[in-house]
């Protein structure tokens, strides 16, 4: 090793802190993190929030002031057709810690670059009736979408999905970028039209969602015969086998000219991971992305106007070590970091 430079290094490295960073990006990362020389506030104190957000439980219209994102829970599993148990994937994916502060592909620190909180969980009047259910969920996300709040939320079923976007897509159809095993837009079963899997058709026949506009990537397994509204509605299908094909680039790019200007929703099945990567999930599927896919299609994303996000279907009752809420905190985490992205493209920051 050259001598001078070993020195050099020990003038600037050797009485350093922790907090000693000299680079300008990562010196202010750093700022918003520290506080003090060497002092970080512990992962595992303090009780547990979404992504190690701040918690601002959400009573009344007034309390959503000044936020610019909010982190949401949404304890509702009423519409599964296989394993049940997803009502308890907010409080798995909240007790995972050591998720960000910082996002090194997309390098973002969106905790310190936007107002976030997590606000809690949605009320909901009955634990019996979906259709109720549904009904809150879409009343509290209208609450989100008239005080120009971006919603990352945690499920639950996929069913969520559509009273979410029944509020976001109020005034105009919205694009989405859908990761998932299933296409979720089949018709009603057993008299049941509110269940996990057929959100999608809803949205679209509800006139809140743009079939045109919408991706669906990662779709594989023995339920294809059921998805036919993709097809017929316009909607582009990416299966799994095609991810292979095509590559990861490929897809973001088809992905990117799919949804265009629009703005979109982003939503994540977990059950579009593979079970070695997602075994926590209530209709697991062979054959799916590895989380490294999943991450880098995500942050691929990086500049749409993302309006939401959410992450579904965690069933910790299935996830014996944990890795299925652990890989669904870091899909929220990059999601918070389009949000962001989207966010400062809109102001033009």
């Amino acid at each position: 090793m050259d001598r001078s430079k070993l020195e050099a290094l020990r003038k600037r490295y050797g009485d350093a802190q922790g907090g000693d960073i000299h680079d300008p990006h990562f010196a202010k990362v750093a700022a918003a993190v520290f506080t003090s020389p060497d002092r970080r506030k512990w992962p595992f104190a303090d009780p547990a929030t979404f992504i190690g957000a701040p918690f601002r439980p959400v009573q009344s219209d007034t309390d959503l002031s000044g936020l610019d994102a909010a982190l949401v829970g949404v304890p509702m599993d009423l519409g599964v057709t296989n394993r049940a148990g997803a009502r308890l994937g907010p409080r798995a994916v909240r007790a995972v810690e050591r998720i960000g502060p910082y996002e090194h592909v997309l390098r973002r620190t969106p905790l310190s670059e936007m107002a976030v909180a997590d606000i809690g969980d949605v009320p909901m009047r009955s634990r019996f009736s979906l259709a109720d259910c549904h009904a809150d969920i879409e009343a509290f996300y209208s609450r989100l979408a008239a005080a120009g709040v971006i919603p990352l939320s945690v499920g639950g079923d996929h069913s969520i999905t559509l009273p979410i976007l029944k509020a976001l897509g109020a005034k105009r159809p919205v694009a989405m970028v859908h990761f998932d095993a299933h296409c979720d837009t089949s018709g009603p079963y057993e008299g049941a039209k509110f269940h996990h899997g057929a959100p999608f058709r809803m949205a679209v026949l509800d006139g809140v969602l743009d079939p045109e506009r919408t991706i669906q990537i990662g779709i594989r397994g023995g339920a294809e015969y059921l998805w036919e509204f993709s097809y017929e509605s316009g909607m582009t299908v990416i299966h799994a086998e095609d991810v292979d094909r095509m590559g990861v680039d490929a897809v973001i790019g088809k992905a990117r000219a799919v949804v265009g200007e629009a703005p979109v929703y982003v939503t994540f099945d977990v059950d579009g991971l593979d079970p070695s990567h997602a075994p926590g999930t209530g209709t697991p599927e062979s054959g799916g992305l590895s989380m490294r896919e999943a991450l880098a299609m995500v942050r691929g994303l990086a500049g749409l106007d993302v309006i939401g996000a959410d992450v579904v279907e965690v069933a910790p009752q299935y996830d014996a070590t944990t890795v299925t809420a652990q890989n669904a905190a870091q899909i929220l985490f990059a999601e918070l970091c389009l949000a962001s992205i989207a966010r400062e493209k809109r102001r033009g920051d």
